[in-house]
């Protein structure tokens, strides 16, 4: 037990501990942000949602240590509340934990307070709804990339559609290749064989129509996603979509986010710690003393 003059700077050193294991957890895992969407209605804070919700997200963080896909159906009535995880299949049970914590670290911070939220991260993505959409087959399309660079070469079409072709042939994670073109793609774990070729072949039909000439391209629905690029070409330079330029502000609020809730963290344990003193009347000369 810590004395009690020390509690509040002990409480504090714990809580910047926990905001740093979550910078560390997302660099551990390679983890990078593709998008995140966020309903606009809003549940009450200390509400029953709110409970249930903190409620699924521990579910989750502790799952994701022992399986890289996992679902929960939370509370009842009006405050029930579904939700999932899932991680690449390629990835180790540490790397697909620090992943999926990083997620849910970043969805409380972008999407506050809503009823419906998802995130998608390079390796993992958490969603959750008041509404159930688990196992509901669901095409709608989230988000796009397609790279900057083109080209015209006849090959490169020839391989890209083998590679896209191995994809939807596939099962589980995916991973296709064929000469200098690779490929990956990945249902949600609720999905059934031929939902996810269903959604994969709608994935595909979207990439190549929305993306066409490109040497590299992304694209998510609401149940999967795929993605080709040719061998060593890396996405950085990629020139953005509409969607992009969404999932480019999200990222920058939440690093802004979490700046902020770092500052509020400390101020509130100095308050707590300190005590504030005033003096002087009302006059210019009145002053303000905190004593810690």
């Amino acid at each position: 037990m810590f004395p009690p003059a020390a509690e509040p700077v002990a409480s504090l050193i714990l809580s910047l501990i926990t905001l740093s294991s979550l910078v560390r957890a997302s660099e551990a895992a390679g983890s990078v942000f593709v998008y995140a969407g966020c309903s606009p209605s809003k549940f009450q804070p200390n509400s029953p949602y709110q409970s249930n919700l903190n409620s699924l997200f521990t579910s989750i963080a502790f799952s994701a240590s022992r399986s890289a896909y996992s679902s929960y159906t939370t509370g009842a009535g009006d405050s029930t509340i579904y939700g999932l995880y899932q991680c690449r299949n390629d990835m180790s049970s540490a790397d697909c934990s620090a992943c999926v914590q990083s997620a849910v670290g970043q969805l409380s911070l972008v999407c506050a307070e809503s009823y419906a939220a998802s995130l998608q991260l390079d390796s993992c993505y958490v969603r959750y709804s008041n509404d159930n959409f688990l196992g509901r087959p669901d095409t709608s399309l989230e988000y796009t990339k397609c790279s900057a660079s083109t080209t015209d070469d006849a090959e490169f079409f020839r391989r890209r559609d083998d590679v896209l072709g191995g994809l939807q042939a596939g099962t589980g994670f995916r991973v296709s290749g064929s000469g200098t073109v690779e490929g990956q793609a990945l249902c949600l774990g609720d999905l059934s064989a031929a939902d996810c070729t269903a959604c994969l072949a709608e994935a595909l039909a979207k990439l190549k129509n929305a993306c066409g000439p490109a040497v590299a391209a992304d694209v998510y629905l609401a149940q999967c996603y795929a993605r080709y690029w040719a061998s060593g070409y890396y996405l950085h330079d990629s020139k953005e979509h509409s969607e992009d330029d969404v999932g480019r502000t999200v990222a920058i609020a939440v690093g802004a986010l979490a700046g902020f809730s770092l500052v509020v963290v400390i101020l509130s344990f100095l308050i707590k710690a300190c005590k504030l003193t005033t003096g002087g009347g009302d006059h210019v000369g009145a002053w303000t003393k905190i004593i810690c």
